[in-house]
């Protein structure tokens, strides 16, 4: 799914832009997985991809409400500490189970199920006014990781 007329950069700042414009979209006291914001984004084997994009967010994107498909705090070591993520969710309303889960079907927001077709579109569309900065990490992580769409492509600028 890459564009040959941009170059790789474009094309990652672009994807970025786009998942972190989900995230943001996503309501306070919900929460959405790596995997669903993937999943709209027309990458179902993304996760991964997702949790390297919301590692560099800057902190207008609400990363704390990024989740693993478990209910799990996977990604609370970006937030300088392991409890800093939770406090952050529970200071919006979220209750953790005994096992430190977030019951999913109670708290659980999913793009593709819980936006119209329009209003994805929309938010997606909109994204291109907010550009991402990829690092440079981040760009070598995209062309060797095996879900991402950029395996293999050497870089092009």
């Amino acid at each position: 799914m890459t564009d040959e007329t941009t170059s790789e950069q474009e094309q990652i700042s672009n994807l970025m832009a786009q998942a972190f414009a989900l995230v943001q979209a996503c309501p306070e006291g919900r929460v959405t997985t790596y995997g669903w914001i993937g999943r709209a984004l027309g990458y179902p084997r993304g996760a991964r991809m997702i949790g390297w994009f919301m590692n560099e967010a800057s902190a207008d994107v609400p990363a704390q409400r990024v989740i693993n498909s478990k209910g799990e705090l996977s990604g609370s070591w970006a937030f300088g500490s392991p409890e800093r993520m939770r406090q952050l969710l529970e200071a919006e309303g979220i209750v953790f189970n005994e096992d430190g889960r977030v019951d999913l079907k109670r708290y659980g927001w999913d793009p593709a199920r819980d936006l119209s077709e329009g209003e994805r579109i929309r938010i997606l569309r909109a994204s291109g006014s907010n550009p991402a900065h990829p690092s440079k990490r981040l760009e070598g992580l995209m062309r060797y990781d095996a879900a991402s769409p950029f395996k293999g492509q050497s870089p092009k600028k």
